[in-house]
């Protein structure tokens, strides 16, 4: 089970206590967000996309989508979300739980600047029932991330 494969992961940061599983499911930003009582641009979403055939993650907030233009001019490619049949065997967690923790080999992850303006957020921790608070430090830290991106905008953008 991904939560499993997460708490061990999150273990050697001594943070597993602080993993939150819900009797609800936290699988949707908005789903997420009231779980957790707090406001919907605070959940950590991760999305998963295909680049040039390398799994990448790209961690934003909630309350922003992919820019298709400043994605292609990051990646120099168009922006493919992972097949949802094929993101659990590519990532190591399935839609609804994937986070930037304990993911397969090979994975690349990417933290948006979308972030940037909260203390603390919460990202999925491998099940579409859990979450973690953490600071920005410790998202980077714990994710193992590549780099701060810029590839998103609020959803009322036009």
């Amino acid at each position: 089970m991904s939560i499993e494969r997460v708490k061990k992961y999150l273990a050697r940061f001594n943070a597993d206590g602080r993993i939150k599983e819900f009797p609800v499911s936290s699988a949707t930003v908005e789903l997420a967000a009231k779980a957790l009582g707090c406001e919907p641009c605070r959940i950590a979403k991760t999305l998963s996309f295909d680049v040039k055939g390398t799994p990448t993650l790209i961690v934003c907030a909630g309350d922003v989508k992919v820019d298709n233009r400043k994605f292609k001019d990051f990646f120099r490619t168009k922006a493919a979300m992972l097949p949802r049949e094929a993101t659990a065997e590519l990532t190591g967690h399935a839609v609804g739980g994937v986070c930037p923790f304990a993911v397969n080999d090979g994975v690349k992850i990417f933290l948006d600047e979308s972030l940037k303006r909260f203390a603390t957020v919460f990202p999925a921790c491998g099940s579409s029932n859990s979450a973690i608070e953490v600071t920005l430090p410790e998202l980077e830290k714990f994710s193992g991330c590549t780099d701060w991106i810029d590839v998103t905008k609020p959803y009322d953008a036009v």
